[in-house]
């Protein structure tokens, strides 16, 4: 028992360290990632903790502060880094990961819980999520600590998980907004509903006090975003939490575009992110389906309280989402705590002397992990496979004189915007035929296939100086430089 114990622990933190290290040195790549990062570089820079800047002059009303503060905060303790700005989305999983573990040791057992664990780590969308720049991972924390809360209050009835149910809705609304009030309330309401003990552990929740702590604790934020910057509400609980969701080709998000997609796409997703253990939750549930005995078993576990909180917990994000156009699959990451739980418990069902049994799951959970990793170490070594900037930027900004600018032809990439602490800038044509000739040298970042195109506009040859995956750099000779 003691040896297995030691190799559970080793795997689990096998598994963490890889993550915290890959995290250190993979640039900040696609459009998400370097967003959020120069958001919380902005808000560190200025010392603005009220409202998050998406440019210095353009408020970002599409995300609470939460996530951007911890960022913010580590990159005045640690420097402006990838590592810094990663970490506290690595630190809310950890966070995931214990309350997981509580509340699986306390309702079914060490052996369960050490599973879920497992499980929960070597997730596709767990994993990629505890080292990415992402809102996502505090919603996960706190929805994770809110039903964890409810659960264990009704078992060990203390202050902790009592009034800490309360401070984790406040963390939600801190961290992604009303939608936490709905993933919450969504899977509670049938359970309530269907069954008499949850009700009446429920009923003794201290609601009067506790919702005070929770508006005490997030309302005030609100109020002073919509004072600083007017028109913030209006926008982020009317635009952010309606119109993007039953619109799929929404016009007015202010950030970005909309993820366009097929409604029930979400459940699509939610194979993705839990690979792969959602594949092997499908085929167990169809052998369950197919296999009378079982199937009769399985009807049965409607009967258990807490399984029905697990599975309702688990289907209503993916339920709720169904009828959206506009999805990520970073969406699901709240389901995937009590998902990982019913998984385990289904795991545990298998004998322990099953070596063929024991090596599949071993392999399992060490096939997303390694994967990724291999993935990362080969960008790295290749980094034209990535969507980012960062080596363009280094580049250039070796390459600079005094008084010179980067500058990218008529959009900008936000990891460009990043890696040049704000002073890259961006062109139009027009202004590049003009700009070019009064002044020495321009270095100018362009889109791959628009090259030959800029070329014959100046009436000059440009050298690709270096690329990146989209784009190449060059370099504009005008006025007074022979070089």
């Amino acid at each position: 028992m003691r040896q297995r114990l030691s190799h559970w622990w080793w795997a689990l933190g096998v598994i963490l360290v890889l993550r915290l290290v890959t995290m250190a040195w993979m640039p900040l790549s696609g459009t998400s990632e370097p967003r959020y990062a120069e958001v919380a570089r902005l808000m560190a820079l200025r010392g603005d903790w009220i409202t998050p800047w998406f440019t210095p002059d353009q408020p970002f009303w599409g995300k609470p502060p939460l996530s951007f503060w911890t960022e913010a905060l580590a990159f005045k303790l640690l420097g402006v880094t990838e590592f810094a700005v990663r970490l506290p989305s690595w630190l809310a999983t950890v966070g995931s990961m214990a309350l997981i573990f509580t509340f699986a040791r306390s309702y079914f057992g060490a052996r369960v819980a050490q599973a879920a664990l497992l499980v929960y780590a070597s997730c596709a969308l767990v994993f990629i999520a505890a080292g990415a720049v992402l809102t996502d991972p505090f919603l996960a924390f706190a929805t994770t600590w809110a039903m964890v809360a409810l659960a264990m209050a009704a078992k060990e009835p203390r202050p902790v998980w009592r009034y800490g149910f309360f401070v984790a809705m406040a963390i939600g609304l801190l961290a992604k907004g009303p939608l936490m009030l709905v993933l919450v309330a969504g899977p509670m309401l049938p359970l309530l509903i269907f069954y008499p003990s949850i009700r009446a552990s429920f009923t003794k929740m201290p609601w009067f006090s506790g919702l005070a702590l929770m508006l005490m604790l997030s309302v005030p934020w609100y109020l002073l975003a919509e004072n600083k910057t007017p028109g913030f509400l209006n926008y982020f609980l009317v635009g952010e939490h309606f119109l993007r969701f039953i619109d799929s080709g929404w016009a007015g998000d202010l950030y970005g575009v909309a993820h366009k997609r097929m409604k029930g796409a979400i459940w699509g997703e939610a194979l993705v992110a839990a690979f792969p253990w959602g594949l092997v939750a499908l085929v167990m549930l169809l052998r369950r389906v197919i296999n009378p005995v079982q199937r009769s078993a399985l009807w049965q576990t409607r009967h258990d309280p807490d399984k029905a909180y697990l599975l309702a917990w688990t289907l209503f994000t993916p339920a709720f989402f169904t009828l959206s156009g506009n999805i990520l699959w970073t969406y699901m990451l709240p389901a995937l705590a009590p998902f990982c739980l019913l998984m385990a418990l289904a795991l545990s069902t298998t004998p322990p002397e099953n070596k063929v049994a024991k090596r599949m799951r071993m392999a399992l959970t060490w096939l997303v992990p390694l994967g990724v990793t291999a993935y990362m170490v080969l960008v790295t070594v290749q980094p034209l496979r990535l969507k980012t900037e960062k080596h363009l930027v280094t580049y250039a900004t070796q390459q600079m004189r005094a008084g010179e600018q980067l500058v990218y032809l008529n959009e900008i990439p936000f990891s460009a915007t990043f890696y040049s602490r704000g002073q890259a800038g961006v062109m139009t044509l027009n202004d590049l035929a003009n700009q070019s000739r009064q002044v020495p040298r321009l270095l100018l970042a362009l889109p791959k296939n628009d090259l030959n195109k800029v070329s014959e506009v100046l009436n000059k040859p440009l050298p690709k100086l270096f690329e990146s995956r989209e784009h190449v750099l060059t370099e504009i000779l005008g006025r007074g430089d022979g070089s």
